[in-house]
């Protein structure tokens, strides 16, 4: 098939998305038809899976073969870590993350923030803000500076309610 028709079919779904749906879809189903094996029509295809229908499980394998085809696009990791993310594929979620580490050229600070999610659903919030202060070292713009600042803030303030919830049982306990 034609590359330039190819490339027009998917630059018209990234055009489309996520304003006009079918457009979208239409646009994704042409270029995966010429070309299965095509990493950014997979990537995009995975977001609109887990980002418009919630199929975190068919995102995950369009994610998954987008990476197989192209294992440097950088676009696809932040999105697939958080899917995993969603998901509750934690296990699955680290081992992303620590090769995306590895990865020339990724946004490490954007990485160093997803870890930091990560250990917050785990429910290791001091993990979290060592995480999210990493993240912090390599953001090289005042939006996500911000933007870290604040998922710092938040995160302190659940280990402060952690704490008095933890003070509350102790003196229940106590009472009885």
């Amino acid at each position: 098939m034609d590359t330039n028709l190819l490339n027009n079919y998917v630059l018209k779904a990234i055009d489309a998305y996520p304003y006009d749906l079918e457009e979208t879809v239409e646009n994704l189903n042409y270029a995966l038809s010429y070309e299965a094996n095509n990493a950014y029509a997979l990537y995009l295809m995975g977001r609109l899976q887990a980002e418009q229908f919630g199929d975190f499980v068919k995102a995950k394998q369009y994610f998954a073969e987008a990476l197989a085809n192209k294992m440097d696009f950088q676009k696809v990791y932040s999105k697939y870590i958080l899917v995993l993310i969603w998901n509750e594929d934690y296990e699955e979620t680290q081992k992303l993350i620590d090769f995306a580490f590895t990865v020339k050229g990724l946004d490490k600070g954007l990485v160093h923030t997803l870890q930091g999610q990560l250990f917050e659903n785990l429910q290791k919030f001091k993990k979290a803000l060592k995480a999210h202060k990493k993240a912090k070292l390599f953001g090289c713009n005042s939006d996500f500076i911000c933007y870290v600042d604040s998922e710092i803030s938040r995160i302190k303030n659940k280990i402060k309610s952690k704490k008095k919830a933890s003070k509350r049982k102790k003196k229940k306990k106590n009472k009885k």
